[in-house]
């Protein structure tokens, strides 16, 4: 079953896959499988299987066909072009055919390529001559394609059948080059605080191959080797079940139709379209502890909103960008920032920012710190010793501590024509072992302990207006 030369000419459209399925997950690698049907013969014999991706991870091969078994395959994936041509053309005889640039009459000589190390050499008669890239009209003429030459990658197994005839023959490999992204369109509506959301699968190819009519399924999760998902944006993780297909951990994105993923194209399907979606704008800004501003700071502005199904998108989302879109004054959509977001159960709570608020600002300053008693006590410290990687002793030591009395002040200012609220956070409240003792001793808006390292509060600030806020801790060092 060697290849012909009219192979390399065939129609660039045509393929000789099967019935292709493609599944493609989020780190890079795919499954592709692919039912030909094959006329095989009795006993030994190979199979050629061309039009497989270039980059198929061989060893993952699995090939399967009735009354048949497997002794032997080989990958060539030494394609057609015309650097490998004149390399796999070492020893050969070719004709150069020359133009004369003044009359354009060709003119033939018979050559040997000796070499293409750095550059073509070849034999003419008795001389010796280098082929140069100097624009000059000169092309190869080959007399036939060198053996294991590809005009496309090609899988070919040897295999033992026990009968002749025509039958299903599949093959089932990896490989990496293509992959999947999600992004996510939000039309964000402030007035009637919602948003349209339309989500997009964004393939991409860069395997080699065209698969051509595929059956496509996308993967949505972290198969091990890829990178662990990690959800900033995420206020609340959701506790409901997606109405999705799951394979062990991960969630299946089937294309509705199939479709043929061309090399080197990215292509974009719909998987997603949701509309009147609750949401709010917030704003936000977490304050380092003792954060002494030498200047206002903006606040940041987030959209929050649900997954969940009552009121939310209704569906699991797989790790992509969110673009954010509100119309101005004339109805027409205007992008106002994007984020990401990471695998996100259905019922999660998000609250993506989009950027700095243009309008309103907090300068935090430390206001006053003073020690709350001169008496000083003792306070506990443990060590623990090792040797060897081995405990050895627990070692208590005192150490005298004082309690201390901290004021924060936050300089709010709203330069816009409507009040607004913003989400003040204290961080950095537990200090670890030496002052995780801590109390709140006045703050002018009661807060919600976050956990124990954060305390929020939610201050109004007026139109047009400025506030001060200021919260007072007592904390032990």
């Amino acid at each position: 079953m060697a290849q012909s030369a009219a192979d390399t000419i065939a129609d660039p459209d045509a393929t000789a896959q099967g019935d292709v399925s493609v599944t493609i997950y989020q780190n890079g690698q795919s499954l592709v499988q692919d039912i030909r049907q094959l006329d095989i013969e009795r006993g030994r014999s190979r199979i050629e299987f061309p039009d497989v991706s270039a980059q198929i991870r061989a060893e993952t091969l699995s090939f399967a066909a009735p009354g048949t078994a497997i002794v032997e395959q080989n990958f060539d994936f030494d394609l057609l072009t015309p650097g490998k041509l004149m390399e796999k053309a070492i020893g050969q005889t070719i004709t150069l055919v020359r133009t004369n640039p003044a009359t354009g009459a060709e003119t033939r000589e018979r050559a040997k390529i000796l070499s293409t190390a750095g550059g073509v050499v070849v034999q003419i008669g008795n001389r010796i001559e280098v082929l140069r890239d100097d624009g000059l009209p000169v092309r190869a003429v080959f007399d036939r394609v060198p053996p294991n030459l590809r005009a496309r990658p090609t899988l070919s197994v040897n295999v033992q059948s026990n009968r002749a005839g025509t039958r299903p023959a599949s093959i089932r490999y990896l490989t990496p080059g293509l992959g999947w992204t999600a992004d996510y369109v939000a039309l964000y509506d402030e007035g009637k605080d919602t948003i349209d959301m339309q989500g997009w699968v964004t393939l991409a190819n860069t395997t080699g191959t065209t698969f051509h009519n595929a059956n496509t399924l996308l993967v949505a999760g972290n198969p091990n080797g890829g990178r662990r998902n990690v959800n900033r944006n995420m206020v609340r993780a959701g506790t409901q079940s997606a109405n999705r297909e799951q394979v062990g951990e991960f969630y299946l994105y089937p294309i509705g139709a199939r479709t043929t993923i061309a090399n080197r194209q990215t292509k974009q399907v719909s998987f997603m379209d949701v509309q009147g979606v609750a949401a709010r704008k917030v704003y936000s800004r977490t304050v380092g502890w003792m954060r002494n501003d030498s200047n206002p700071v903006n606040v940041s502005s987030e959209i929050a909103f649900s997954s969940s199904s009552e009121g939310g998108l209704g569906d699991a989302l797989p790790a992509g960008t969110v673009r954010f879109y509100q119309r101005d004054s004339k109805g027409t959509p205007q992008f106002i920032g994007e984020n990401r977001i990471g695998h996100t159960p259905m019922g999660s709570e998000l609250s993506l920012r989009t950027g700095d608020a243009f309008d309103i600002f907090i300068q935090a300053e430390v206001e006053k710190r003073e020690v709350l008693t001169s008496s000083e006590w003792q306070k506990t410290a443990r060590y623990i010793v090792y040797e060897d990687g081995e405990e050895v002793a627990r070692v208590d030591e005192e150490r005298p501590t004082k309690f201390w009395q901290t004021t924060m002040r936050y300089t709010m200012t709203n330069a816009k024509s409507v009040p607004v609220e913003v989400d003040l956070v204290q961080a950095g409240l537990d200090r670890g072992w030496w002052s995780r003792d801590y109390r709140i001793v006045s703050e002018d808006v009661p807060g919600t302990q976050l956990n124990a390292d954060r305390r929020k509060w939610v201050v109004p600030i007026p139109a047009n207006g400025e506030r001060e806020f200021r919260v007072t801790f007592a904390t032990r060092y």
